[in-house]
C-alpha cells in the first residue's frame, strides 16, 4: 500500500467504528486484522459462525475487536450491531456452488435478503461507507451464487443512487487463493491420501488473488466509494491445469460441474462499455447519469 494511500486511510479511519458481516470467514477475518492496524474505535465483527469467532479471537489480542454473534437475517440483530456504526463491510454469503445449488431458498435468503436487511438499516442508521464484496461469478450468471451476487449488486447500486446519507459501492473480486473452502484445500487432502488431484477440465481458467491483495484493495476504494459503483481489481487469470501441476503430476478428471463455466469474465459486454480504467483497476458507474 502506498504511503499517501495509509495516510488517507488513517484519518478516514480514526475513531470510526467498522461492522464487518462474515467476519470471521476467509476475507472478513484478514479485513478485521487490517482495520484493527488502524487508529479505530472498534471493529465489530457479525458472523454465524461461533467457532470461527472463538479462533479469531485467540489470533487477534485487541481490546478494540468486538465478536458478535449472529445473522445478517436477523433485523433485530443486525439492529443492535449496526448502532453508531460508522462503516460496513458486508462480506457475509452463502459461496459454495453445489450447497448454494442444493439449498437455494437459504441461498436466497442469505445473499439477496440478507443484503436487503442491511440497506434498511442502513436507511435507519445511516453509516458513511458501505462495502459490498461481490464475485466475478455474478457476470453473466450461469449459477444459483452467481445470480444472486448479481442481484445484490443490482441492490446496492439503487442504493448508492437513492440513498443520499451513505456511500455504497461494490467490489467484485475473483478466486481468493488462501480462502477456505476453494481448490487448494481439495488438492491437500487428495495428496495427503496420495490420490490423484481433482480437475474438472483441463481448459478451465480462473482470476485468482491473493487476500493480502484483496484487503488492500477493499481498503483503497473505502476512499472513492460511492453512488454504488461497482470496483473491479485487475486480477491474472490462470490455467487450472497449470495450478494443478506445480502440485503433482497424478491428476484425474472429474467433468464440470452443473452450471459451471470453463472461462470466468470480470466484466460484461455492456459493463465494458462504460467502465473506466483507473490504475490497478476497471470503475463501472450502475445507474447512467
Amino acid at each position: 500500500m502506498k504511503p499517501i494511500i495509509k495516510t488517507k486511510l488513517k484519518k478516514l479511519l480514526k475513531n470510526k467504528t467498522i461492522l464487518v458481516t462474515g467476519g470471521a470467514g476467509s476475507i472478513g477475518s484478514e479485513v478485521t486484522k487490517k482495520m484493527l492496524s488502524f487508529p479505530v474505535k472498534s471493529v465489530r465483527v457479525l458472523d454465524i459462525d461461533e467457532h470461527a469467532l472463538f479462533k479469531l479471537r485467540r489470533v487477534v489480542k485487541d481490546s478494540r475487536l468486538r465478536l458478535l454473534l449472529g445473522s445478517i437475517l436477523d433485523k433485530d440483530r443486525l439492529d443492535l450491531a449496526s448502532n453508531d456504526v460508522d462503516i460496513i463491510i458486508h462480506t457475509a454469503a452463502i459461496k459454495n456452488i453445489e450447497i448454494s445449488e442444493y439449498n437455494p431458498i437459504e441461498t436466497i435468503d442469505t445473499n439477496i435478503n440478507g443484503t436487503v436487511n442491511l440497506i434498511k438499516m442502513v436507511i435507519k442508521n445511516k453509516p458513511k461507507i458501505f462495502i459490498n464484496i461481490s464475485t466475478d461469478k455474478a457476470v453473466s450468471p450461469s449459477t444459483l451464487y452467481g445470480s444472486t451476487k448479481q442481484l445484490s449488486e443490482k441492490l446496492v447500486g439503487w442504493a448508492g443512487n437513492h440513498i443520499p446519507s451513505t456511500n455504497f459501492s461494490t467490489i467484485r473480486f475473483g478466486n481468493v487463493f488462501e480462502s477456505r473452502g476453494n481448490v487448494f484445500e481439495i488438492w491437500d487432502e487428495e495428496k495427503k491420501n496420495n490420490k490423484p488431484l481433482s480437475i474438472t477440465d483441463p481448459k478451465m481458467k480462473r482470476y485468482f488473488i491473493h487476500v493480502n491483495e484483496v484487503v488492500d484493495f477493499i481498503l483503497e476504494c473505502m476512499l472513492i466509494s460511492k453512488k454504488g459503483l461497482i470496483f473491479v481489481p485487475k486480477m491474472k487469470s490462470y490455467k487450472i491445469k497449470d495450478l494443478v501441476s506445480k502440485i503433482s503430476s497424478k491428476q484425474k478428471i472429474v467433468g464440470i460441474r452443473s452450471g459451471e463455466k470453463v472461462e470466468e469474465i470480470l466484466l460484461s459486454d455492456e459493463e465494458r462499455k462504460k467502465a473506466t480504467e483507473r490504475g490497478n483497476m476497471w470503475i463501472i458507474e450502475t445507474f447512467d447519469s
